[in-house]
């Protein structure tokens, strides 16, 4: 028997294009600085694999304002999962720390999607093992909402309310193809609302 071609996979909805993330990225770094009353005790650590190059971008952005280059580095949270058990065959990914270290340091944690929470929480978990930073911040390019942990991004490029069914792809240049944020899957059909609601 012949094998049958994989079905193409849907393109998806375009939320964010590269133009909007460079603008989100923009602002989050000088949100960063601001709330930070300058760059001087930074560390941008990203969560692979994405957060990593966000990271970077947001240090350039900095830097850029600054004239000083924040370290930067990434944070492998797969052996804090807490569903590590129910998905054992994970690889490992890249932790890099920056020689200066996170003890008494504002550590900005960098991802792309922040959805229920737990790999934030994983990625706390494993802070703890490495050192004892001042404050632990948390910038995302994407909040999609549905969170199960008491979890909230400092730093927000998109909130984008999603169904459960549907899926948040981030790709970025350098990684991927293009700078890109779609959603796929179809969300449930909203309810017509009734006419008296209609016209407020």
């Amino acid at each position: 028997m012949c094998a049958q071609p994989a079905p193409e996979a849907t393109p998806g909805r375009v939320v964010l294009d590269a133009r909007d993330i460079a603008r989100a990225l923009t602002r989050i770094s000088h949100e960063i600085l601001e709330r930070n009353k300058g760059a001087g005790d930074l560390v941008l650590l990203g969560i692979p694999s994405r957060g990593v190059p966000l990271a970077e971008r947001i240090a350039e952005r900095i830097a850029s304002v600054e004239g000083y280059d924040v370290p930067t580095g990434s944070l492998d949270v797969t052996m804090y999962r807490d569903d590590l058990r129910l998905k054992p065959a994970r690889a490992l990914l890249h932790t890099d720390i920056p020689e200066s270290g996170i003890d008494g340091r504002t550590v900005v944690l960098v991802d792309d999607v922040l959805f229920s929470g737990r790999t934030i929480r994983a990625a706390l978990d494993a802070l703890n093992d490495l050192g004892r930073p001042r404050a632990v911040r948390l910038a995302v390019l994407v909040d999609r909402g549905h969170r199960e942990l008491p979890i909230r991004a400092d730093f927000v490029g998109k909130n984008l309310p999603t169904s459960l069914v549907e899926r948040v792809r981030v790709t970025l240049a350098g990684v991927d193809d293009v700078d890109a944020v779609t959603i796929h899957g179809e969300a449930p059909a909203a309810s017509p609302a009734p006419a008296e609601e209609e016209a407020r």
